[in-house]
């Protein structure tokens, strides 16, 4: 069975960091994206930043230049580093992981909360 369990979630004031950790335990083979989704109040999920297997990352406009996404292959871990953070960015964060056979796992979420 595979688990993806998040951690490093928080209440930080506006303009702070936080780092997000992903790691996948289990029978988990073949991960190609690896990516970061988020869902505030009343809102859709959405799709925050990905990274592939080959290192190349994409984000969502929103936070383009203040979040970074990263991998580490060899313990299928994937991270997010957030930073000048706004009240905006408030939402339960998930993580997401994709192998070649688009079977995806998800995480249980974490709290992001920005105070203004």
């Amino acid at each position: 069975q595979v688990q993806l369990v998040e951690s490093g979630g928080g209440l930080v004031q506006a303009g702070g960091s936080l780092r997000l950790s992903c790691a996948a335990s289990g029978s988990i083979f073949s991960i190609n994206a690896m990516s970061w989704y988020r869902q505030a109040p009343e809102k859709q999920r959405e799709l925050v930043a990905t990274v592939t297997l080959d290192g190349s990352t994409s984000y969502a406009d929103s936070v383009k230049g203040r979040f970074t996404i990263s991998r580490d292959n060899a313990k299928n871990t994937v991270h997010l580093q957030m930073n000048s953070l706004k009240p905006e960015d408030t939402a339960v964060y998930y993580c997401n992981m994709m192998n070649y056979y688009y079977i995806q796992y998800w995480g249980q979420g974490t709290q992001v909360t920005v105070s203004s």
